[in-house]
C-alpha cells in the first residue's frame, strides 16, 4: 500500500463486526444484513450474504475446484448502521454517559438519538484465556509483593 492510499484509511470507525446495516449503493442497494468482518485495511466490510460474486476455484491438493459463490467486500461508505428503534439507516454518534461509559448513539434526520448497543459477537472470545500460569508467567507472590514504600522511601534505587 502507497502512502496515498494509507492517507485515506479510515481512523475511527464507527462500524463493528455483528452491526446490523442496510446497503446504501450497489447492486443490493436498500437490503439489510449484518457485517461477517471488517477490513481496516481497505476501508471495507463484508455482510452475510450480500453483494454475492462467482468465483472460479482452481483444483488443488486438499481441495476440488470449481465455481462458488461468496461474499465480496463492500466499501464501508456504501453501509450505514440500521437504528434499533426505527429501523432506518442513520448516521453512527459518540457520546459519553453520566458514569463516564462511551456509547454510540444514531444520529440524523428523522432517527431517534437512541443508544446503538454494542454487538453481543464481540464479546465472545475467539481464544479463551488462560486459566493455568505458564512457565513465562510471573508467580502471583511476586506479583503482589510491596518494593516500594512511598512514605520512607524504602526500596528506591541509588543513583
Amino acid at each position: 500500500m502507497g502512502w496515498k492510499a494509507a492517507e485515506k484509511l479510515i481512523r475511527h470507525w464507527k462500524i463493528l463486526r455483528g452491526d446490523n446495516v442496510m446497503i446504501i449503493r450497489g447492486k443490493d442497494k436498500g437490503e439489510t444484513g449484518t457485517i461477517k468482518r471488517v477490513i481496516r485495511s481497505q476501508n471495507r466490510v463484508i455482510v452475510e450474504g450480500k453483494n454475492l460474486v462467482k468465483k472460479h476455484i482452481k483444483q488443488g491438493p486438499g481441495h476440488e475446484g470449481g465455481i462458488f459463490t461468496v461474499e465480496a467486500p463492500l466499501h464501508a461508505s456504501n453501509v450505514q448502521v440500521l437504528d434499533p428503534v426505527t429501523g432506518q439507516p442513520c448516521k453512527v454518534g459518540v457520546k459519553y454517559l453520566e458514569d463516564g461509559t462511551k456509547v454510540r448513539v444514531s444520529r440524523g434526520i428523522g432517527t431517534s438519538g437512541s443508544i446503538i448497543p454494542r454487538p453481543e459477537i464481540l464479546k465472545i472470545r475467539t481464544t479463551p484465556r488462560p486459566t493455568v500460569a505458564g512457565p513465562k508467567d510471573t508467580p502471583m507472590d511476586l506479583v503482589l509483593e510491596k518494593t516500594y514504600d512511598s512514605k520512607t522511601g524504602k526500596g528506591m534505587p541509588d543513583l
